[in-house]
């Protein structure tokens, strides 16, 4: 069985997908070993409260948390413009009360190393925040991240433009200098960028057929996010004026579970973490030309109506179940 350590901003489309998780998880499909929260979509200790709430909501209150690690001076803002200023579109008073103490929780670094050496080689991380918990483990650790079976990684744009600079990806721009550290650790990543990720529109129409099928709080829930994230991707331009709101955090898992989803190809990926117009730009070299020190796999092609109907359907499980 896929093990997996879920690090995440929640964060709405965090949510989505750690939702996914849980669904996948009830129908023996995963072991969710560890989620570790991160600093992005809003501050370290909401994500934290956030995925705490979550994975009460599923029932998966028992999945160890981690705290995200924190990182002076970085020069991106949070997302809380799209997600609200709790990270949930204001709407986290309706969740379950977290069952997990912010202030006892061990850190996020400190939990994957402890992961990873507890079952190197069975592990896979989908990192679907800033990689800032990825590179501090690795730095504390060198070498620990080899021990992950597979490093899946939400972040950057390559053909397409950034969506919180003309070039770059928020969860690469958040902390590059980390995605560039993770991204020279490993030599077999998959990277989902914003290429197929903003093809992935979760529209009301989605939720209120989720609605239709069950009604209970979880539903409710999605209902409401969905309703939230829909108004604030339309503001500020997010789906070219379509209603609904962009789901890309669950591109990794539609990797690991639906991998006839997605087309890869295999390139070396690198990250700008100096230019003043193309700080946090990712991009790999596409001349023709021998290339002998590849590191990613990177996803240019999706089938969006294959992976969201996969979505869908197994939200509808955790719903029910």
């Amino acid at each position: 069985m896929t093990k997996i350590i879920f690090d995440t901003d929640p964060g709405g489309d965090d949510a989505f997908a750690l939702l996914w998780l849980q669904s996948l998880a009830k129908q023996g499909l995963l072991e969710l070993i560890a989620v570790t929260t991160a600093e992005g979509n809003i501050n370290s200790k909401l994500t934290f409260i956030n995925a705490s709430k979550v994975l009460s909501l599923g029932g998966f209150e028992q999945v160890e948390l981690g705290r995200g690690v924190t990182v002076k001076n970085l020069q991106a803002d949070d997302a809380a413009h799209i997600h609200g200023m709790d990270g949930m579109g204001n709407i986290s008073n309706n969740l379950p009360a977290a069952k997990h103490d912010f202030e006892k929780a061990v850190y996020s670094d400190d939990l994957i190393i402890d992961k990873l050496n507890a079952y190197p080689g069975e592990i896979t991380i989908l990192a679907v925040g800033p990689l800032t918990n990825l590179a501090a483990a690795e730095t504390k650790n060198p070498g620990i991240l080899e021990k992950a079976k597979e490093i899946v990684i939400m972040g950057g744009a390559f053909k397409v433009p950034g969506n919180v600079t003309t070039h770059a990806e928020f969860n690469i721009y958040y902390n590059p200098e980390a995605a560039a550290k993770v991204l020279s650790s490993c030599n077999d990543t998959v990277v989902l960028p914003l290429d197929i990720t903003e093809k992935l529109l979760f529209t009301p129409e989605m939720a209120e057929d989720i609605m239709s099928n069950s009604q209970n709080s979880l539903t409710q829930f999605i209902s409401d996010l969905c309703g939230f994230m829909t108004e604030a991707n339309l503001r500020y331009r997010q789906t070219k004026g379509v209603k609904g709101f962009l789901v890309h955090d669950g591109a990794t898992i539609a990797y690991l579970f639906y991998p006839e989803t997605l087309l890869f190809c295999r390139a070396k990926v690198e990250v700008e973490t100096q230019g003043k117009h193309t700080l946090g730009k990712t991009f790999f070299d596409e001349r023709f030309t021998a290339k002998t020190d590849a590191n990613s796999w990177v996803a240019l092609q999706v089938d969006t109506e294959g992976l969201l109907a996969s979505l869908l359907e197994d939200i509808k499980f955790l719903c029910m179940n």
